[in-house]
């Protein structure tokens, strides 16, 4: 998911219920009637320990509705498909899901979650454009619980040295990354290039940089046979012909990426908000001599692709007033700032980004807010999960020199005009 990182446990890790209750977790569907009861919490595994004591703390308040939490491996690929293999077997088990924001569309198309009364939350506190990631369709779907946008790291100490501030457009980045870069023994820039949904971010961002989009209209429409895909494909291209993104870049994900920079082999890096604390620690070499900034783009800052997750409610939920308490609880503006100060996730309320104790011990937050403001969502589509295959595809090959930018567009706009962009209208009732 886009608001961990992507690094697993080795191995799938056995559902575990955390009941904050005597007796053990409460059955689904157990409780009053009337929408109220009990409910079953599942999220991704939780590296950072943060969500036991927040769902522990509702059970305190709340010792009639109970919420048992489940964790499911911190592969998003695996808790994507238990949940979807949970969801389509009719199972009530689980209420409340903590769901990508990528796969809003598809869970809500299906029938599989519930739609949410928008005045039910306090959505006009939160940053804007996360709000877009709960909707499909017109209604709102989910509730945003945690956001991510990517940022430019860069090594401040060199750049100062040479009279040079970050740079704010590719060709300032290329320029730099292929001149500057080696004089002090460095690559120049990386990203997230190995063939996975980090790729398809990537490259996502790159093309809403350059003022064009994969999907239109909600995945009604294919869309990136454009000249800012053009633009974006050739871009990145270029910088591995010109060596400026170097050959190993194309088999990194976040933390492959990550380690390169914090290990002083890297000039920039774009990459999550969470590495600005890694790189800070001690023992890292670039600690103290490096900042963030705002994606650079073809004429200015550029345009991240959101990350983060959703909460939603279950269309087969026996108690979902409960449910809905449950996602204001978790997005209220107290328990927002432990999201942040216990698991060092990026909130969803816009005044946090301001709150002086919060900035001083998260020097980022004031760009990663502006780089929230300026983001975009991923390709919304039910079938979003081949849209991402496609497009990582056709990136590898580009990146690879296999294939030229002009080509891939061309490939890449035949590929998405053959998945059937299911959810072009609303979706249908999840059944009894």
């Amino acid at each position: 998911m886009g608001w961990v990182r992507s690094v697993g446990r080795g191995v799938l890790v056995v559902a575990v219920l955390l009941a904050g209750c005597a007796g053990g977790a409460p059955e689904p569907g157990a409780g009053p009637a009337g929408g109220r009861g009990a409910l079953t919490f599942v999220t991704a595994g939780d590296l950072t320990d943060y969500l036991a004591p927040l769902v522990a703390e509702w059970n305190a308040e709340r010792p009639a509705e109970p919420v048992a939490l489940v964790e499911l491996p911190d592969s998003a690929d695996e808790t994507r498909a238990q949940m979807l293999s949970e969801l389509r077997s009719g199972s009530r088990r689980f209420d409340v899901l903590n769901i990508d924001v990528a796969w809003t569309p598809e869970f809500a198309a299906a029938g599989l979650i519930a739609p949410l009364e928008p005045e039910r939350f306090d959505l006009g506190a939160f940053l804007p454009p996360v709000v877009g990631t709960a909707t499909f369709r017109g209604r709102l779907y989910a509730v945003p619980y945690v956001t991510n946008a990517g940022l430019l790291y860069y090594r401040k100490d060199v750049l100062d040295a040479a009279g040079e501030r970050a740079p704010r457009t590719w060709a300032e980045l290329a320029r730099l990354a292929r001149t500057l870069a080696p004089r002090h023994g460095l690559a120049g820039y990386a990203g997230q290039f190995l063939p996975y949904e980090g790729l398809t971010v990537n490259v996502t961002e790159a093309i809403a940089s350059a003022g064009g989009a994969v999907l239109s209209e909600e995945g009604a429409r294919v869309g990136v046979d454009s000249d800012a895909a053009r633009a974006a494909l050739a871009f990145l291209a270029g910088g591995v012909r010109e060596g400026w993104i170097p050959a190993e870049a194309l088999r990194f994900t976040e933390e492959e990426s990550r380690a390169a920079f914090e290990e002083g082999r890297l000039l920039f890096l774009r990459n999550w908000p969470y590495v600005y604390a890694d790189a800070g620690r001690a023992g890292s070499r670039v600690a103290g001599r490096f900042e963030a900034a705002p994606l650079p783009g073809p004429y200015g800052p550029g345009r991240s692709v959101l990350g983060g997750s959703n909460l939603a409610v279950s269309a087969r939920s026996r108690h979902p007033a409960t449910a809905a308490d449950f996602l204001a609880y978790l997005t209220s503006e107290r328990v927002q700032r432990q999201v942040l100060t216990r698991g060092s996730l990026p909130p969803v309320r816009a005044s946090l980004y301001a709150d002086p104790e919060l900035v001083a011990a998260h020097p980022y937050l004031p760009i990663l807010r502006e780089s929230v403001l300026a983001a975009v969502p991923r390709p919304k589509s039910a079938r979003y999960d081949q849209v991402s295959l496609a497009v990582q595809a056709v990136a590898q090959d580009v990146l690879a020199l296999r294939t030229s930018p002009e080509e891939g567009v061309l490939r890449l706009t035949r590929e998405l005009a053959a998945i059937p962009h299911a959810g072009r209208g609303a979706p249908g009732p999840a059944g009894p």
